[in-house]
Order: structure tokens, then C-alpha cells, then sequence
């Protein structure tokens, strides 16, 4: 049975509906929290099977109030990418698996959107994403990607919101998982909140079905493309 290691940085931040479908499959999670008294980011990859990277909320990797794991964490990813194991980024994440990877991050505002996501690359995880599916983005700043970064998807602005690095690491620029009540924790912790939050949650509340239902298949994909089981 394989330990995913799960940077976590808010308690509302978690794997979400991620949780059910790496349980179904015998994969094991052990949240890592360097924000809670005693907790701490690992020195290295060593006893896990692949890392993921959370990441929702107001803190950047270069603007606004910074990470205070910030430099720990990406030690640990150039650990794993070193080691050939897989890495998912989500959100602050993604900024953080590009940064480790080579590529990097720009600033940009803090923002809550919920859009639609569509394939660009036909054989994206083993054809199992999805052509269409829901996003929710909740994140200050924007990763860079490393030359050799893959795109698999797109918003409708044209601008990534799922690619790959190497055949096993991913970034989402939304959380594939998220719940509703997630985001609301998370507003409710900080003072600074995105501009027209109410709405963007009623739109997150009617989309939370399809996010549940595109990512049945989307796990599939990603299990397989990191080597997971």
C-alpha cells in the first residue's frame, strides 16, 4: 500500500472529495501541517510513494503575504522530482511544482472564480480527462511552466488550468476535489477575501455535482499516470 505525503496549510484546505477515491483504492495520505504547533514540512521524500502540494487561500509564492513554508516545501519537491516520484500541485501548489520543476510564478491578484476547464491535449492522462469540466480557483499569483511543461487544459481565457511536467507530476490551477464548504471555511479565517465572493460560491454550489462526476474518470488517469497503484 502506497503513502501519498499531503502538504496542507489550512485546516480547510484539504484532498476534499479526493479523499473517498484514494481510500477506494488502497492508496494512504498522511497530512503534513506545517501551520499547526509542532507540525513541520518533511526533510525528505524518503517512506512516501508521492507528494501533493495543497494550496487554496490568500497566501503567494511571490506577492501578498508569503508562505512561511515556502522554502522547506520547495526543498521537499526538488526532493521528490530528484527521487522520479510523482507530484500534484493544486492551486498555490501548481506555483510550487513549477517553481521546483524549473519554471516559476508571477504575481497576480487573489482570486475566486469558478469556470469551465477544456482538453487541449487529446491523450491527457491516458485520454481519461475529461473534454469539459468545472474548475474552481481560489489563489493569489500564477505559475510559470518549465519548458518542458505539457498542457492538457485550458480555461476560457486560454490559460492553463491542468498541465504535466515529466510523464508524472501535475498541476491544477483549481482544486479537482473541492468542496463548497471548503472555500467558505476559508473565507471566513481571512480578513482578505476575493472581490464578489457570494455569487462565485452560489456558482460553486450549483457546479458541485459535476466536479464530483468529472472526477470518477479523472482519478483513473491520474492514478495510472502516477504510478499510484
Amino acid at each position: 500500500m502506497k503513502t501519498l505525503c499531503v502538504l496542507q496549510h489550512f485546516e480547510a484546505d484539504y484532498l476534499g472529495l479526493m479523499e473517498d477515491h484514494f481510500e477506494g483504492r488502497n492508496i494512504r495520505f498522511r497530512y503534513c501541517r506545517p501551520f499547526a504547533a509542532g507540525g513541520a514540512v518533511p526533510a525528505t521524500a524518503e517512506d512516501y510513494a508521492g507528494l501533493v502540494l495543497l494550496g487554496a487561500g490568500p497566501l503567494g509564492i511571490v506577492s501578498g503575504h508569503l508562505m512561511p513554508s515556502l522554502g522547506p516545501e520547495l526543498r521537499l519537491a526538488r526532493d521528490f522530482l530528484a527521487r522520479g516520484l510523482p507530484v500534484m500541485g493544486i492551486g498555490f501548489g501548481s506555483s510550487l511544482l513549477a517553481t521546483a520543476a524549473g519554471g516559476g510564478a508571477v504575481e497576480a491578484p487573489l482570486r475566486f472564480v469558478v469556470d469551465a476547464a477544456r482538453r487541449v491535449d487529446r491523450g491527457a492522462l491516458g485520454d481519461h480527462l475529461p473534454e469539459t469540466f468545472p474548475i474552481a480557483v481560489y489563489m493569489r499569483d500564477r505559475p510559470v511552466l518549465p519548458a518542458d511543461a505539457r498542457i492538457l487544459a485550458v480555461d476560457s481565457a486560454g490559460e492553463p488550468a491542468l498541465f504535466q511536467i515529466r510523464d508524472n507530476c501535475f498541476g491544477f490551477l483549481g482544486h479537482p476535489g473541492i468542496k463548497s464548504a471548503m472555500i467558505e471555511d476559508l473565507i471566513m479565517e481571512f480578513d482578505e477575501t476575493p472581490q464578489r465572493t457570494a455569487e462565485t460560491l452560489d456558482q460553486l454550489r450549483g457546479f458541485q455535482g459535476e466536479i464530483a462526476g468529472a472526477l470518477g474518470t479523472l482519478t483513473v488517469g491520474l492514478v495510472e499516470a502516477m504510478r499510484l497503484m
